[in-house]
């Protein structure tokens, strides 16, 4: 396995460890509750250091980008960031992404530790359908970049007091490069994936010990606390955002997944694979990927059946939790069309019960 610059801190704090991505990851410290609930009120850490990390430069880096992506790439400006997808050619997604717009002709894209290596595929395929020269325009980036996710209604106003550069008025969804922790050079976005607010510190790997250090420094007296990847996943759960493998894969569209939202359908956004995503569009799915909560008591799991009133098969759950901050039992699934709307009563089928659960809205806190 591999692991990530802070991996001996995560097994000095008595992690539980194990294999994620192929990646040596801690999955919870104290308890994925105590650590779900401190991300929520206070200030918590996660360890990104295995995901991916591509820089696209050069003359055609705009073309390329906005090729890959389901996004509109042009509505981006420098030190602007976009949530986006990899739509494939079959009428799925290859993978979900971030974009940072560095300048006209340098973006980094944010991909997922599990697809790297597809990912990379992908780009490079698609990169030498341009002309573009790979070892020039493109860089594998993925080895040399560590990465914290301190995230909670605390963590701009506990990094705030590692530089000088104004962090805590940064609008949603954008970064700055600034000397932080008395490292000359750091990505520091304002994204992540809890729904809880925060930022997301991008360092070269020479720079982690110091990073990790200074980070639970600033932080100790608003209460931070590392969390592991059990906590990150009840909180991206819980925010309503989706997971790839779960919610997103390769055979779904992101249409049909509800992520309409970044798949743009604007004049010069000509991503791969667009007229089917339209026309998906324009004739409406026959499935949707929807949240739901359960009225009886249980837990859905990904793969479970859901089903109607009278037993009938209507779809499969995709995510499924106790909620560590409502306490209530929550869920996704694609559905067939005529069970998504809002309210709408189903059951999943957890052994061999039906247990009832109505269609609601995210986030689910």
């Amino acid at each position: 396995m591999k692991t990530t610059p802070f991996t001996h801190f995560h097994e000095e704090l008595g992690a539980r460890m194990a294999p994620f991505a192929g990646y040596n990851m801690p999955i919870e410290y104290t308890g994925i509750k105590d650590e779900h609930n401190t991300v929520r009120e206070k200030v918590g850490v996660f360890d990104v250091s295995h995901m991916g990390e591509f820089w696209v430069k050069g003359p055609k880096a705009f073309e390329l980008v906005q090729k890959l992506t389901s996004n509109d790439v042009a509505a981006l400006t420098d030190g602007k960031v976009q949530y986006s997808c990899f739509p494939n050619e079959t009428g799925g997604i290859v993978d979900d992404l971030l974009v940072y717009r560095f300048s006209a002709e340098k973006y980094l894209l944010v991909v997922n530790a599990a697809n790297i290596e597809k990912d990379w595929a992908w780009c490079t395929k698609w990169a030498k359908e341009l002309g573009m020269n790979v070892d020039t325009d493109l860089e594998n980036a993925s080895d040399n970049i560590c990465q914290l996710a301190v995230q909670g209604p605390l963590a701009l106003k506990a990094m705030q007091k590692l530089t000088t550069a104004n962090v805590v008025d940064m609008e949603y969804y954008t970064f700055k490069e600034i000397p932080f922790a008395g490292i000359d050079k750091v990505i520091f976005s304002t994204t992540g994936y809890t729904g809880a607010g925060g930022c997301e510190i991008y360092a070269y790997v020479k720079d982690a010990e110091k990073l990790w250090h200074a980070v639970f420094e600033a932080g100790a007296e608003f209460g931070i606390k590392p969390a592991g990847l059990g906590a990150r996943d009840t909180l991206r759960l819980e925010a309503g955002f989706c997971l790839y493998g779960h919610e997103i894969d390769d055979d779904h569209s992101p249409i049909e997944a509800g992520l309409g939202w970044i798949t743009k359908f604007v004049p010069g956004n000509d991503f791969i694979n667009r007229a089917y995503h339209e026309k998906l569009k324009a004739d409406k799915p026959s499935r949707y990927m929807k949240p739901f909560e359960l009225q009886d008591r249980g837990i859905a799991r990904q793969g479970y059946v859901i089903e109607d009133a009278e037993g009938n098969e209507i779809g499969v759950v995709c995510s499924g939790t106790v909620s560590p901050w409502t306490g209530k039992s929550i869920g996704t699934g694609y559905v067939k069309s005529g069970f998504h709307k809002l309210d709408t009563e189903i059951f999943i089928r957890v052994r061999n019960k039906a247990l009832k659960a109505k269609i609601v809205k995210t986030p689910f806190f």
